[in-house]
């Protein structure tokens, strides 16, 4: 395993080298202030015990790394680096399944001044969002943001309920089972089902 910055490691994986991408949150890039605290703080969590990776909704990034939740040890080292201050909540749809975990972590960490909020003042926090580009976002679900197919999704992969389904287009996904133009509307869609993936041992 390798720390290459804030949110990024690069770890061994069936034998390959990955590079991985933490879901979710952003740290100081190497030419903005407090880019050597977020590294170190990441570090010390990575180093704290055995890593295991889940997934979200993505696979990877444009740039090819693996999107990836981070548990180091017994820590979630995402959310740990938002709480001590190291990171900022960034949504990039569709993977949002922490998001409000992230963003309410962020608040507090700016209330109390911890990390890189130190000596700044702590309006309301709102999260970095980057939303999907038009070609990321399938014209069959016209209110929120869900990328065509592959992958596919299910109900219980996406955050998202009784939204609406626009059959001019289809519905690639089968969200929309009994076609009344709503999609995700059973209760017992996501009943279940683990919040995330099944966790991958990385080294």
């Amino acid at each position: 395993m390798r720390v290459i910055d804030g949110d990024t490691i690069d770890v061994r994986i069936n034998g390959s080298t990955e590079r991985v991408r933490y879901i979710g949150i952003n740290t100081p890039e190497r030419d903005q202030p407090g880019y050597s605290e977020a590294t170190q703080a990441n570090r010390r969590l990575v180093e704290s015990g055995p890593l295991w990776l889940a997934r979200d909704v993505s696979e990877r990034d444009r740039f090819g790394r693996l999107l990836r939740y981070v548990i180091a040890g017994e820590q979630f080292a995402n959310l740990a680096l938002v709480e001590q201050g190291m990171a900022q909540a960034a949504t990039f749809p569709p993977d949002v399944r922490c998001a409000d975990t992230y963003l309410a972590a962020q608040q507090r960490a700016r209330e109390n001044g911890a990390g890189l909020w130190a000596n700044r003042a702590a309006p309301a926090a709102q999260p970095t969002i980057m939303p999907a580009t038009g070609q990321q976002c399938h014209p069959a679900y016209p209110d929120i943001c869900i990328p065509p197919p592959p992958p596919d999704l299910d109900c219980r992969d996406i955050p998202h309920r009784r939204f609406r389904v626009d059959w001019t287009y289809g519905d690639p996904h089968n969200f929309d089972g009994n076609r009344d133009g709503i999609g995700c509307e059973r209760q017992g869609d996501d009943e279940g089902e683990a919040s995330l993936l099944l966790p991958q041992r990385a080294l």
